[in-house]
């Protein structure tokens, strides 16, 4: 890879950017196709069931975890040039942001990335909602809401030593969880009988995780310009690309701002190739203020967490960061306890329009 990205063809600006196009592209394909949802997923857990929707989510996380392990382990990815390990982080913004993000993805009825992708499929509310979580993203990122994040995060800071899981775990234990889940969702997805059409394209969505990690490695070795070594997240870059369009005149190049339309390209092949295009829009029974409160938890959780269920929770966690695996928990914990006080509070609705 190392040989073919130091090629004078394209200059490093336009490799980053196309490289974060075509894992975007791969990203929103299978993400689409395999139907990868972490809300779905907290939705089936906290309900007691063991579904298909659990089983596509362990299959994304154990592919990345596994994926990117190997490439720790060859030397393919050095820890010291990893933002989640070489820097501080914020335990305080992993658990709190986390909650909130968590909450937020089951009023919106989907997390960052889910609502990209459904946006390429016609569904106007995901559309908006995504909109919703890019401007609340960047309003806490440099906006009104960011001396709050600045003052949540500062509460319970750890160094990179404490950060770094693997410097406090036996060697190859990345490897071995990363066996693990890929083996309980093989699993769960044969007693669910899901389709191998959809195991391999959530085992396509953990790939092209290790694949970003792979090539902004590989081009920081050979860049004659900085390159900021990550992979797919979706919080930051979503609100970079939509500044990129309405307060630039140009676009800063980056991993990030390739990847967001790149997953919504991905995303939309997929659909019109299958046909399953289809306008949706807000209706009476929708409840449009619950998607945008949401939205509005979603990316100031996202940013307070550093990351969103994607970016923090399976690009972090495939790394082993301490604080992405705090907020991952956080994330199932929060949209637990948002999943069934919502069910809770629609029954007793439902048994108050029966009794009139």
């Amino acid at each position: 890879m190392e040989q073919l990205l130091a090629s004078d063809a394209l200059s490093d600006s336009g490799k980053i950017m196309l490289g974060g196009a075509v894992v975007g592209l791969i990203f929103g394909y299978c993400a689409q196709q395999s139907r990868f949802c972490l809300r779905s997923a907290c939705i089936e857990f906290w309900g007691g069931q063991l579904g298909p929707k659990l089983a596509v989510w362990l299959a994304v996380f154990g592919t990345a975890l596994l994926a990117t392990q190997a490439l720790l382990a060859n030397g393919g990815l050095n820890p010291q040039d990893v933002r989640q390990l070489a820097t501080v982080g914020s335990l305080s913004g992993a658990i709190v942001g986390g909650l909130l993000f968590g909450v937020g993805m089951i009023l919106a009825r989907g997390c960052a990335s889910r609502l990209l992708v459904l946006s390429a499929t016609g569904n106007a509310r995901a559309l908006i909602a995504g909109l919703v979580v890019t401007v609340a993203a960047q309003a806490s990122l440099s906006g009104v809401l960011s001396p709050l994040r600045e003052a949540l995060n500062r509460l319970w800071v750890v160094g990179p030593s404490t950060r770094d899981m693997a410097q406090h775990l036996p060697d190859g234990t990345g490897l071995a969880l990363g066996v693990g889940c890929v083996a309980l969702s093989g699993a769960l997805a044969w007693r669910n009988r899901v389709a191998v059409r959809t195991t391999a394209t959530a085992a396509g969505v953990g790939l092209a995780v290790g694949l970003g990690w792979a090539f902004t490695a590989a081009l920081s070795r050979v860049s004659f310009e900085p390159v900021t070594v990550g992979s797919v997240t979706f919080t930051g870059p979503s609100a970079d690309t939509l500044m990129a369009l309405i307060v630039r005149p140009d676009v800063v190049p980056s991993f990030g701002i390739g990847l967001v339309p790149g997953v919504f390209a991905g995303s939309l092949a997929a659909t019109l190739l299958h046909r399953e295009f289809r306008l949706q829009g807000f209706d009476a029974g929708t409840g449009t203020l619950r998607y945008l409160v949401g939205a509005v938890l979603m990316g100031f959780g996202g940013m307070a967490a550093g990351g969103c269920a994607v970016g923090a929770g399976v690009t972090g966690g495939s790394v082993l960061s301490l604080t992405a695996w705090v907020a991952l928990l956080s994330m199932w914990i929060g949209a637990g306890a948002a999943g069934l006080l919502l069910e809770r509070a629609e029954a007793i609705g439902r048994r108050e329009t029966a009794q009139l």
